[in-house]
């Protein structure tokens, strides 16, 4: 069953960019490639568990098994080797991607305590790092087995690489970006 986001990008989002961007070619209209999701777990230095409890819950959040990422070198000073495990990612791709963006957009930012939008601040690439500081905003987590709050990392990646671009995208999607903020 298609996502209902992926639904309207195909039949009006599309044609709507294609004209209000000018590119020349249809196949030129930025997309959303892929969502990821990344977790660092700096208890796994003590608990070798805490990894495997936030993989459990971000596999509930993202709808797919995720993976756990490795140290890659070794620092004594935070008594770390290589090769730990120090952290959980999952990559969203296809539907599970556009059914992802859809609940972080309509359930999980407007859940969020004080919530005054989204920054617009683009990576220079076309791609946009949106960072929570509570996970207990997803309706997946159950907060009687889940050890502490925990922040997360998602990073959506567009086949574009204007930031211009990808900020129309994702605002014909209705990502709930900041009004002009001075400062």
């Amino acid at each position: 069953m298609k996502s209902r986001l992926e639904e309207l990008f195909k039949t009006t989002l599309r044609a709507e960019l294609h004209k209000e961007l000018g590119v020349g070619n249809v196949m030129q209209v930025p997309a959303i490639s892929k969502i990821v999701l990344n977790v660092g777990v700096k208890e796994a230095v003590q608990d070798s568990k805490a990894v495997n409890t936030v993989k459990e819950i971000i596999d509930q959040i993202a709808g797919q098994y995720s993976a756990k990422t490795l140290a890659k070198k070794s620092i004594a000073g935070f008594k770390l080797r290589e090769g730990m495990p120090i952290g959980v990612m999952v990559t969203l791709r296809g539907n599970k991607m556009y059914h992802f963006l859809d609940k972080l957009i309509n359930v999980v930012l407007p859940a969020v305590r004080d919530f005054q939008g989204v920054k617009t601040t683009f990576d220079g690439q076309g791609n946009y790092n949106l960072g929570l500081k509570d996970w207990m905003v997803f309706p997946e987590v159950d907060y009687d087995k889940t050890d502490k709050s925990r922040g997360m990392n998602i990073t959506i990646h567009t086949t574009t690489r204007d930031d211009k671009h990808a900020l129309e995208l994702l605002k014909k999607f209705k990502m709930p970006f900041q009004k002009n903020v001075r400062g």
